[in-house]
């Protein structure tokens, strides 16, 4: 027969994850989660991965513990500021004060961080031109496929909402179910819809307004979250850039090419609430949300 070729068209990824048997990345586009340039979280780390991030050249912060760096700045800044005990020598106490050395303040910034190994607290944030700079690094990082267990051998898997080279379409496994309750002196069907396989928050969000049409206003839904991915919704900005309206104007019409719902859309680019906790039970009553996390 003639050969012939296709061609995919893909418009720009709103996020997409890395996962590996380690830890998972999540990239986000910008104008995604409130930050004005692309951004990478990743869950859970250790200092070992953070030292090769660093030995890379990455860079990175750690936005839960950054209350414990700010408390390690004002220590060293006191080592290097002799006028910060002055008023102690007016007291008569300076030689019954130890003052913190350079070596005990690297020590102690050292420890903080070890102590967040593999926990929430560990995520770090990678922002701007540093998030391709991460990229490179998975990609060469050997050390990400395991050398034994039940992943041996396995790649990272890449989990997106649109498509990519290389990339297979997944659908998640779905079963209704429909159970009788009594009711006073009858019966209530009650029908329940379970949907396994990694949902995806754009997935989530175009179930519920799904359900909300289908469901008059009123459904209920349990939510299982991969535990170490629930510190994403955590607000990495802390201190929010102003953004120009034009420079807002270009980041929303590139994300409207995405492929998704423009409500679904909205929702995204907000900022996170949840901080280290999802949401566990997700309700709708006459039209109103109510959740628990």
């Amino acid at each position: 027969g003639t050969p012939y070729s296709t061609s995919v068209y893909t418009e720009l990824c709103p996020y997409f994850y890395v996962c590996t048997y380690q830890f998972t990345v999540l990239f986000r586009a910008a104008g995604l989660a409130g930050s004005d340039v692309i951004t990478a979280v990743i869950s859970p780390t250790t200092r070992g991965l953070r030292e090769a991030m660093r030995n890379e050249g990455i860079e990175f912060s750690l936005p839960l513990v950054e209350e414990t760096r700010k408390y390690v700045t004002k220590l060293e800044q006191g080592v290097s500021d002799d006028e910060s005990f002055s008023w102690l020598e007016e007291m008569g106490v300076q030689d019954k004060i130890k003052k913190p050395d350079a070596i005990s303040i690297k020590l102690r910034k050292e420890k903080n961080e070890v102590q967040v190994d593999h926990k929430p607290e560990s995520v770090a944030l990678v922002k701007g031109t540093n998030t391709f700079m991460l990229l490179n690094f998975l990609i060469n990082c050997k050390s990400l496929v395991a050398a034994a267990g039940p992943q041996a051998g396995l790649p990272p898997t890449l989990l997106s909402p649109v498509a990519f080279r290389g990339a297979t379409m997944q659908t998640l496994k779905a079963r209704s179910i429909n159970v009788k309750t009594p009711v006073h002196s009858r019966y209530n069907d009650i029908f329940s819809l379970e949907v396994t396989g990694p949902v995806m928050p754009h997935c989530l969000h175009t179930l519920t307004m799904l359900l909300k049409s289908a469901q008059r206003g009123a459904f209920s839904a349990v939510l299982y979250t991969h535990e170490p991915t629930a510190v994403f919704n955590t607000n990495t900005e802390r201190i929010l850039n102003k953004v120009s309206s034009l420079k807002g104007e270009t980041m929303w019409k590139d994300l409207t090419k995405c492929g998704l719902h423009l409500k679904t859309l909205d929702q995204l680019i907000q900022l996170p609430t949840l901080g280290k906790s999802s949401i566990r039970l997700l309700e709708m009553r006459n039209y109103a949300y109510i959740w628990k996390s």
